[in-house]
């Protein structure tokens, strides 16, 4: 265990880059975490973990992470929150290329979705229900922002994200034999129980433009939740959470 007090030490500046940079984090190749509950979920499906940093002593971890305990000072200056929980810690970025097919059975395709909670929220949901995998594309918020992290509540080890541009997402979905649906209003629109969802990638666009027209164009069918016709539309990850459990209905839940 190493003790550091200074916040200018090396360690603690790298730290705030990361919170910071999504520039940064891509060059470093790694990516921050908060939380007890997020180290436990690292450990547990065997994340890189390259650095632990606590203001308390931890439980023994693996004799390759680099543990440093700091005073409640410097973790104030360091955490990307307002009120830390008293543990931070960096891990490695997943080396994930875009696959040549994809071989799962549904996927949620995000269509600028800028907002952070959304996404991590959207990519708790996914995996929780069975998704397999997370498909980002126009300017999505950063899957390995502290924001988005901390939102997908432990997902962002288990269910794979892929970022790309939408000539090559849909490509990627051509090869794989998936039909692209998109949540959006169109004259072959049909409600979601009436879509065939048992194989699919279905497209959540962001809440003030929703799907894009190069992909709207691309997508084989429109789909609509049913709701009150006095409500215009959901918030992305309430639409999200709404499509992936008729996928589930029509498909079943396989762990």
């Amino acid at each position: 265990m190493e003790h550091i007090t200074s916040r200018h030490n090396p360690l603690m500046g790298h730290i705030r880059k990361l919170v910071g940079s999504a520039a940064y984090r891509r060059a470093t190749g790694e990516f921050l975490c908060d939380s007890p509950k997020l180290l436990q979920e690292a450990l547990l499906w065997q994340a890189e973990i390259t650095a632990v940093v606590s203001t308390s002593p931890l439980p023994r971890l693996p004799e390759h992470i680099r543990q440093v305990q700091v005073p409640e000072d410097v973790m104030a200056s360091i955490s990307p929150v307002k009120t830390p929980q008293g543990v931070l810690f960096t891990c490695r970025l997943p080396q994930a290329p875009l696959p040549q097919t994809l071989t799962g059975r549904r996927y949620v395709l995000l269509d600028g979705v800028q907002d952070p909670g959304n996404v991590g929220t959207i990519w708790r949901t996914a995996d929780a229900l069975g998704a397999d995998g997370l498909l980002l594309v126009n300017g999505c918020a950063d899957p390995y922002g502290p924001k988005t992290v901390r939102a997908s509540m432990g997902a962002c080890f288990r269910l794979p994200v892929w970022e790309a541009g939408p000539e090559e997402l849909c490509a990627l979905l051509e090869r794989s034999g998936l039909p692209l649906y998109a949540t959006a209003l169109r004259a072959d629109t049909v409600s979601l129980e009436q879509a065939g969802l048992g194989r699919c990638a279905v497209i959540i666009g962001s809440e003030g433009r929703g799907v894009s027209q190069s992909l709207l164009d691309r997508s084989g069918q429109t789909i609509r939740i049913p709701m009150r016709s006095r409500c215009e539309s959901l918030n992305a990850a309430a639409a999200a959470s709404v499509v992936l459990w008729e996928m589930v209905r029509q498909g079943g839940l396989e762990e």
